[in-house]
């Protein structure tokens, strides 16, 4: 049974939300269609848009509320960074039904609410926060829209990005991982092969025009998943690497990419620690 339908969103925890904003503004080559603030959670975000999913920066909005505090842990430990995974469906109900098959410290559904703080759009949704001991340490929910969407965004050209090629996670337990995506999920598997070069596995799991990349690399710790980088997909790649430099923003220059018929550039500045890799599929 297929339980997941899209990969909703990424979240990234920022200090200085405005700052933040900026940054990915020049990276992205536009600005967040979306602004606002979780009142009961404690936080304030923005969503920047692209074709097949978006990417929240999170901060705390005080110091009352879950979100805040899960906000400031995530920045103490690790500092700013990918920090969440969202995965989507449109029957949550069933969705959670099915995974308390898989674990007794499900939680109970909970709803959501954002207020745009420019245009006064107000979205709704439901989340099931997964546990850590599901997810192996990796911060991530499953989500289910409700009400109201997303603006449209303005200002795309050819030198913008357009979507999500990649999201890659970092794991030490390949097999595990394959479980719980492939086989509770039902997300499709697409590629699992063993790299000799460097010792490890990777797996390829592809939703929404998109895919989760996986390093699967063994050792003697307990399972546990991470975050890793982020990887975009541009029109033209050698506009968008002028448009990057002319804007202040460290990239690299534009090289042939380990896949065929690709055009790649590193981004190296305003990223909130991300790395962060440009992609042109060739025709």
């Amino acid at each position: 049974m297929t339980l997941i339908e899209k990969l909703d969103h990424l979240i990234i925890a920022v200090e200085d939300l405005d700052a933040a904003v900026e940054s990915y503004t020049k990276v992205f080559g536009f600005g967040p269609s979306w602004k606002g603030e979780h009142t009961e959670l404690g936080t304030a975000n923005a969503l920047f848009s692209v074709d097949n999913t978006y990417l929240e920066l999170l901060a705390a909005n005080g110091n009352e509320g879950a979100g805040a505090v899960m906000v400031k842990a995530t920045l103490e430990l690790n500092g700013e960074g990918l920090s969440g995974l969202v995965l989507g469906t449109s029957n949550i109900a069933s969705v959670q039904s099915q995974l308390k098959k898989h674990s007794k410290e499900l939680q109970d559904l909970a709803l959501g609410e954002g207020v745009d703080n420019d245009q006064g759009l107000k979205r709704t949704w439901k989340n099931l926060f997964l546990p850590f001991s599901l997810t192996r340490g990796l911060f991530a929910f499953i989500i289910q829209h409700e009400n109201g969407e997303l603006p449209m965004v303005h200002g795309r050209s050819s030198s913008t990005i357009n979507k999500l090629d990649h999201v890659v996670i970092n794991t030490n337990d390949p097999e595990g991982f394959k479980h719980l995506y492939a086989e509770v999920f039902g997300i499709r598997l697409a590629l699992d092969q063993t790299v000799e070069k460097w010792g490890g596995r990777m797996l390829f799991f592809r939703l929404n025009h998109t895919t989760i990349e996986v390093i699967g690399k063994i050792d003697k710790e307990d399972p546990a998943d991470k975050l890793w980088g982020l990887a975009w997909t541009v029109e033209d790649i050698d506009a968008t690497q002028k448009r990057l430099a002319k804007e202040g923003v460290e990239v690299s220059s534009v090289r042939e990419g380990r896949k065929k018929n690709t055009l790649v550039c590193t981004v190296k500045s305003d990223t909130c620690n991300v790395p962060t890799l440009l992609i042109q599929h060739l025709p």
